[in-house]
């Protein structure tokens, strides 16, 4: 696609980054077949072709306005374009830099700013979230449906095993999912210790930077990223394997820090180790497939369907491992089709873009539910709350299926 940046953006970083994107695109529309949003509403412009042509718009000069954000709000940031695209276009790299330049140019209405800003403020402060959390568990009867089902009930956190073997890995506990979930990263704890793997915490760690980044509140994402590498950076030099995502949301975004810090002197070398050093916890666990076979067999159900969120499928491209590992333990995985599509969680989306996000979860666990399987199981957070608020059976962690 040729571009013809305006004086604004030429020979600038972004500018030039955009640019390098933009050229890479046919035109072909092979990205609408599997967008999510273009497929919920025809529209050329909620699809990946015609947010292209918008952000093209922006970095040349043209004018633009509400309309073009509301477009630019309304995509998902799922990716299942990138995995379509067959010239590589880095979409979701330029909807980044692109959102970012139009919320700074276009006022949105009072209100919106003011939910915007608190929602990644209250989001990634864990304490807070955590006391608005439980309170909400309390007055979860008296709330309205829509809004207690969103709020999921108390869970029973197992044991975290001791340091104890000479294989070190480092968790992320990431902003919400230490109160939404906290037994998933103990259960990744006490896999990996019958792995011969001791997982390390470090408490100064926090947001990964995705929240502030779905609201295009850039740079508050990058202090996020800046702040959880000095966090872990005496850990990333010793002798510590690898920076393992048990929520694939995070991960996409740390396996990104290079990208987002590039042009910050004194953390981009610092950026590309630590994205160097992430893993998702299905990569870590696959490797170990030997010591899995070995494992005793399953108790209770063994019916499951995994649902591949968008930021380990299409994010991360980490396909079929969740899959492989559950079938060696001796679960049964039930196939459901339309997978690669987004079930509307998408970080901060369901709450901003509820209409569009409930249509996505309708499709998606009629899919999932007509396999007759006894549990959904995921790989990120978000996904797992926004299914089970409106699902027929439980869903859970697939690492949690390990745990037990």
């Amino acid at each position: 696609m040729q571009t013809e940046l305006s004086a604004a953006w030429r020979n600038t970083v972004v500018g030039d980054e955009a640019a390098q994107i933009l050229k890479t695109c046919v035109h072909c529309g092979f990205c609408n077949a599997t967008c999510p949003t273009y497929q919920l509403v025809g529209d050329e412009l909620d699809g990946p072709r015609g947010r292209i042509y918008l952000l093209k718009n922006v970095f040349e000069g043209g004018e633009f306005g509400t309309s073009t954000q509301t477009h630019l709000d309304r995509c998902l940031t799922c990716r299942a374009c990138e995995t379509t695209c067959p010239s590589g276009v880095r979409y979701g790299r330029l909807l980044e830099l692109g959102r970012e330049i139009v919320e700074e140019r276009i006022t949105r209405p009072v209100g919106e700013r003011l939910l915007r800003g608190i929602l990644w403020r209250v989001l990634t402060h864990r304490t807070v979230f955590r006391l608005l959390l439980r309170i909400g568990q309390r007055l979860r009867p008296l709330l309205p449906r829509r809004v207690a089902q969103k709020i999921p009930s108390p869970v029973v956190v197992g044991d975290w095993p001791a340091t104890r073997h000479a294989r070190r890995m480092l968790v992320l506990d990431g902003c919400v999912q230490p109160s939404l979930a906290p037994n998933i990263n103990s259960a990744v704890a006490r896999v990996f210790d019958r792995l011969g793997i001791s997982l390390l915490r470090e408490s100064r760690a926090h947001c990964c930077g995705a929240v502030p980044l779905h609201l295009s509140a850039g740079e508050a994402a990058r202090d996020f990223m800046r702040r959880n590498i000095d966090a872990w950076w005496p850990l990333v030099m010793s002798d510590v394997e690898a920076i393992v995502m048990t929520a694939s949301g995070c991960g996409v975004t740390v396996r990104d820090y290079a990208t987002y810090l590039a042009d910050d002197p004194a953390y981009a070398r610092k950026a590309e180790q630590v994205a160097l050093k992430v893993r998702d916890v299905a990569e870590v666990v696959a490797d170990e497939m030997g010591s899995l076979a070995d494992w005793e067999g399953i108790n209770g159900n063994r019916d499951v369907v995994f649902h591949p969120p968008c930021s380990l499928q299409h994010g991360q491209q980490v396909r079929g491992m969740v899959e492989s590992i559950l079938s060696t333990v001796g679960y049964r995985l039930h196939q459901f089709p339309d997978a690669h599509m987004c079930c509307g969680s998408a970080g901060t989306y369901s709450l901003l873009q509820s209409e569009m996000a409930d249509a996505l979860r309708k499709n998606k666990l009629a899919a999932l539910q007509a396999t007759d399987a006894s549990c959904i199981v995921t790989a990120n957070i978000g996904c797992q709350v926004h299914l089970a608020s409106e699902a027929e059976v439980p869903v859970c962690h697939w690492i949690e299926l390990l745990d037990r």
